[in-house]
């Protein structure tokens, strides 16, 4: 395997020849160029791993096409060489973004050292670059778009972050209720303290107890030691339960005493130990009806929902697509090592025109898909794959169940034609393999699901 993809310009046929001569003797893969044009078209298709360049060349110079280049990747390393050096120029070079500047006749071994140090430092900035957009994504802003409905969740969120009160946040997944948990908690007064978050969905009783109230030494078998619960680490902090819908019924009282008392206590402990929080929870299931079958308790409801906040899908928000895409290629070329990726006009009126059942975050799938399969950094109509679902019909007869029953009817339906297989049909579904046995469970569908593969 080649050390790095090396492009090569250089109007002189015989000193091109010679370095790519060397280079490829030294393990570099070469690609030659012999004029600006061919350099920035190479430089923008083939994706280089670095750029040796003539200063002047027949159609132009380095000043002109060092600005271009830099924009479309800042991370790929560029060396200068040229046979009329200056000190002037050196410096004006290294302004535009050359790494090296090189005077005629170069000595190649010098030549081959700089740009395997100069890889390794791109490899590294690279590898920085993606630490950092990682560590930052809980500072996306949750609020991007023009819509009249991200505007007004925006001005609500604002008025409710620097309260104490609990919130809670609705809406389908995918729509960045996480996100927004994010920012309420850093534009509340207990910013500089712990932010906690626990995804509920699909978790069994014993387990979510444990994780959030901890547990003493040998309160049951396997506890071979205390155990912290989240709500502890919390303290003075912000809470975040993503999919409180999901708690167990006999969890959800523990809850409210500790919004109401502010204390707990763990598993196996005699006393109460007290506890500062501030909860935030989201759900994308319809509280009220969960309320109606009893599988949520309309105390720990009024109490969580003192201040509540919807989060509107994105085909109530059409007009937001553009600068949402936009947003997401950014940050995706960037995680992924990439230089600036173009979404063309027609991949943008296909973006807009999608019903996205996943929002957001299927969003962010077929955009990172898009950018990896796209080769040149432009995303066309045909980079696009959707994860299209397969939603039940609303045909007349479907209209009169309620969304409990069409669910149910789907999972059956999905986990038919997996022949039972739990792991498959989740994958087709959408949704974790715990979510997926906690609803079999609820639609006491788990020995369909054991008959089927037990007859495979």
């Amino acid at each position: 395997m080649a050390d790095g993809r090396i492009l090569v310009v250089d109007d002189e046929p015989q000193f091109l020849l010679a370095v790519q001569r060397f280079l490829e003797n030294s393990g570099f893969e070469v690609i030659p160029g012999t004029s600006c044009r061919q350099a920035e078209e190479i430089y923008n298709s083939a994706k280089p791993d670095a750029v040796v360049m003539d200063y002047s060349l027949g159609d132009g110079n380095a000043h002109e096409i060092l600005p271009r280049l830099r924009a479309s990747d800042p991370l790929i390393p560029i060396i200068i060489m040229t046979g009329h050096a200056s000190i002037e120029l050196a410096v004006q070079a290294v302004k535009l973004g050359a790494e090296h500047f090189l005077t005629k006749p170069v000595d190649l071994a010098t030549l081959a050292v700089m740009l395997e140090r100069s890889l390794e430092n791109q490899r590294n900035r690279r590898k920085l670059a993606i630490v950092q957009n990682r560590s930052s994504r809980d500072g996306i802003n949750p609020f991007l778009g023009n819509s009249s409905a991200i505007r007004e969740l925006s001005e609500r969120a604002a008025r409710v972050a620097p309260a104490d009160s609990p919130v809670l946040i609705q809406g389908e997944t995918g729509t960045g209720k996480s996100v927004l948990a994010h920012w309420i908690h850093g534009h509340s007064t207990r910013a500089k303290e712990p932010f906690v978050d626990l995804n509920c969905g699909g978790l069994m009783r014993d387990f979510l107890e444990t994780e959030l109230f901890g547990h003493e030494k040998g309160a049951f078998t396997g506890a071979v030691q205390n155990k912290t619960g989240l709500l502890e680490i919390a303290h003075k902090g912000t809470l975040f339960l993503d999919e409180i819908g999901d708690v167990d019924l006999s969890v959800q009282p523990k809850i409210l005493k500790v919004l109401e008392e502010k204390q707990f206590r763990r598993l196996g402990d005699v006393r109460d130990r007290r506890v500062d929080i501030r909860l935030v929870a989201a759900t994308h299931q319809n509280l009220s009806l969960l309320m109606k079958d009893k599988r949520f308790r309309t105390d720990l409801f009024f109490r969580i929902s003192t201040i509540p906040l919807v989060v509107p899908p994105l085909r109530e928000r059409v007009e937001d697509i553009p600068l949402l895409a936009e947003h997401l290629v950014e940050r995706l070329s960037g995680e992924l090592g990439f230089g600036t990726v173009e979404i063309r006009p027609e991949a943008m009126r296909r973006l807009q025109s999608y019903s996205w059942p996943g929002n957001i975050r299927e969003m962010r799938n077929v955009l990172e898909r898009a950018v990896l399969l796209s080769g040149n950094r432009v995303i066309s109509e045909k980079s696009l794959h959707f994860d299209e679902t397969e939603w039940p019909d609303l045909e007349p007869n479907n209209l009169d169940k309620t969304l409990e029953e069409l669910e149910r009817d789907h999972i059956a339906q999905v986990l038919e034609a997996e022949v039972g297989r739990v792991e498959t049909a989740a994958r087709r579904l959408g949704i974790p393999r715990s979510t997926l046995y906690a609803k079999l469970k609820q639609y006491k569908l788990d020995r369909c699901a054991q008959a089927a593969s037990s007859s495979t």
